[in-house]
């Protein structure tokens, strides 16, 4: 090869990398800072409550993007799920690094099914088994260290106007 053809195909793939990350930049990153936060409270039946700030994934990018390539999540902090409507409800783990609670909810809020201790990176399908709305995912362990069982209520902006 000649070296115009080598600087050539340097050049090339050169440009192929740089649009292949701004690719993955546009797709993966800027998808949490640009999701909306509130404050979520879990009432459970025993009448105590607990306070969680969590990201909002209502648009079919942001819940399939979900919690994939984080490394960390804070024991106050999750993602609330909101699907618009109750039905099945089907989860995976894949990409995601952070082992989860997944909690299932209907449209009032209440605690229809709780995934514990889910694996990480796994492409196990867990559903929620039951007509879904909302799905909350906090850090491993939440549910039973906070005492959260199924019939115990979430309450935030998103879901208390869910029936609006």
């Amino acid at each position: 090869m000649t070296p115009s053809t080598l600087i050539s195909i340097y050049r090339t793939t050169r440009l192929k990398l740089v649009l292949a990350a701004l690719t993955i930049f546009v797709i993966f990153g800027p998808a949490a800072a640009d999701l909306a936060r509130e404050t979520l409270i879990v009432e459970t039946a025993r009448g105590s409550s607990h306070r969680f700030e969590v990201e909002i994934a209502n648009t079919p990018e942001a819940r399939g993007q979900g919690l994939m390539f984080r490394k960390t999540l804070a024991d106050d902090a999750g993602m609330l799920f909101d699907f618009g409507e109750e039905r099945p409800v089907f989860f995976w783990m894949k990409n995601t690094y952070v082992p989860l609670d997944m909690i299932f909810a209907d449209s009032a809020g209440v605690i229809v099914r709780i995934a514990k201790d889910t694996t990480p990176l796994s492409l196990a399908v867990v559903p929620s088994n039951a007509p879904t709305r909302f799905v909350l995912e906090v850090p491993s362990g939440t549910s039973d260290r906070l005492g959260i069982d199924e019939g115990d209520l979430l309450k935030s902006p998103t879901i208390n106007t869910a029936g609006d």
